[in-house]
């Protein structure tokens, strides 16, 4: 448990400074006064959202790879393993910008987004969008970080980033009147931060990342996609939920847009501990996988779904008490009021089963099983949010729609974990009988453990 609070914790801290100072930017910007530009963040960042959530995919496989390799002892492997990981992840980001860039504006009219908040969510884009290798750089540093068990330094990527762009954001918003175009502008710089701070800690501190060798960039291209295709999958999966949301509540107006922008800002600051516990739990199981230490699976999976239960139970009840207060702070009138209002007092404790869910994920990947957290995640977006928001939107409305997004995460939470908590078990089960005969082989990375080929849930 104390592993399990002392990486979580750390890794927290850093996360919930980017996302502070995310929701800092969204405060500036509603403090010109103009709906049309907190829209746009809106929307902006719906497809922000997609960016990053490649690039943590990637940095998944990046940090099981690694993890394993130092679990099992093998420090010069897991050094070209974590170059090998880097240099995809530039060649993969670069690809992606080179696909996404062009259709900017035919995305953010997909979301629903019309007029002048479409090309200010448009112009946002195309300041930013360019600079997601750096970020997927930073992101994967950071993870690695993680691998090696120093929770503090890969603390410092982030929370350099955020406190970069929490100097930069005024400066460029209001001291240069640049406007929206100002905080894309800070987000950019903050992204090169995190690449710096990273490798200072890689290169410097644990000399961990390698120059890869040509045999190991190939060999390990496989393994890596077998663990990161998954994982980008799944984790592509929730912002295709939340652009679905962000298209039911374009329905009611700008005014439902920007709600659930501050919405999309308040959920990261309060709920970021469950984004760095997922974060956490990955090279902690990784790493006792790669010993074949089964039997401290068991123990960090119960840890951590007690730490989920009294996190989200305290945090809902800080968000219910405060909600007057939030929407105040960000001069929310109308239906981007009510929107922040019925979130804080309701949906907001759904997050449970969300947290449930991302710690269940980090483990299929750690373990052989990423398909699993692709078919949940996938299954929670579009089963667990489609027809939930499609139907509370037509019947009730902005708050309906959220109300669905809140409602689908319940049964798709409660179902990973209970087959999260089968595949650790059978691993303990099978570790258990062996005990007497020599230990358990570590597979080759990117294969499951169970030579059957049986899931472990049948």
């Amino acid at each position: 448990m104390r592993h399990v609070i002392v990486m979580t914790a750390t890794g927290s801290i850093g996360l919930v400074a980017i996302f502070l100072v995310d929701a800092l930017n969204l405060f500036y910007i509603s403090l010109l006064g103009e709906q049309e530009l907190a829209a746009a963040i809106g929307y902006a960042g719906t497809l922000l959202f997609f960016t990053t959530s490649l690039a943590i995919g990637l940095a998944i496989a990046a940090t099981a790879l690694t993890s394993r390799a130092l679990g099992a002892g093998n420090r010069e492997e897991a050094r070209e393993i974590a170059g090998a990981s880097l240099a995809y992840m530039v060649i993969l980001m670069l690809a992606t910008v080179a696909v996404v860039f062009p259709f900017l504006g035919d995305l953010v009219g997909l979301l629903g987004a019309e007029g002048r908040t479409a090309q200010l969510a448009t112009e946002f884009m195309q300041i930013v969008l360019p600079s997601l290798p750096v970020l997927g750089v930073g992101m994967g540093l950071s993870a690695l970080l993680r691998a090696a068990g120093d929770a503090k330094r890969a603390m410092y990527v982030t929370l350099g980033a955020g406190a970069m762009t929490a100097v930069l954001d005024p400066i460029f918003i209001f001291g240069l009147d640049l406007g929206i175009h100002g905080a894309a502008i800070s987000t950019v710089i903050s992204r090169f931060v995190l690449v710096a701070i990273g490798l200072h800690g890689l290169i410097t501190v644990h000399r961990l990342i390698g120059m890869p060798s040509r045999e190991t960039m190939t060999r390990q291209i496989r393994p890596f996609l077998y663990i990161g295709g998954p994982a980008l999958l799944t984790q592509i999966a929730t912002p295709v939920g939340n652009a679905f949301v962000t298209s039911a509540m374009a329905e009611h107006g700008d005014a439902a847009v920007a709600g659930w922008a501050v919405v999309g800002r308040i959920i990261p600051v309060a709920f970021g501990a469950l984004f760095a516990l997922s974060g956490a739990v990955g090279p902690i199981l990784g790493q006792n996988f790669g010993a074949c230490r089964f039997d401290r699976l068991n123990s960090t999976m119960r840890d951590s779904f007690f730490f989920i239960t009294v996190y989200c139970i305290v945090m809902w009840a800080v968000l219910a008490l405060l909600h007057t207060q939030i929407s105040d702070l960000f001069g929310a009138t109308g239906e981007a009021r009510e929107i922040i209002r019925f979130f804080c007092l309701f949906v907001s404790a759904t997050f449970l089963f969300n947290g449930l869910l991302f710690v269940a994920n980090a483990a299929f990947n750690n373990l052989g099983f990423a398909l699993y957290s692709t078919l949940f995640n996938w299954g929670r977006s579009t089963l667990g949010v489609i027809p939930f928001v499609w139907y509370g939107s037509k019947w009730y409305g902005a708050t309906g729609a959220l109300a669905g997004y809140g409602l689908g995460a319940v049964v798709f939470g409660l179902a990973a974990g209970v087959v999260c908590i089968r595949v650790v078990r059978d691993l303990v089960t099978r570790s258990n009988a062996a005990d007497a005969e020599p230990p358990i082989p570590v597979p080759p990375a990117g294969q499951s453990p169970f030579t059957s080929g049986k899931a472990s849930t049948l």
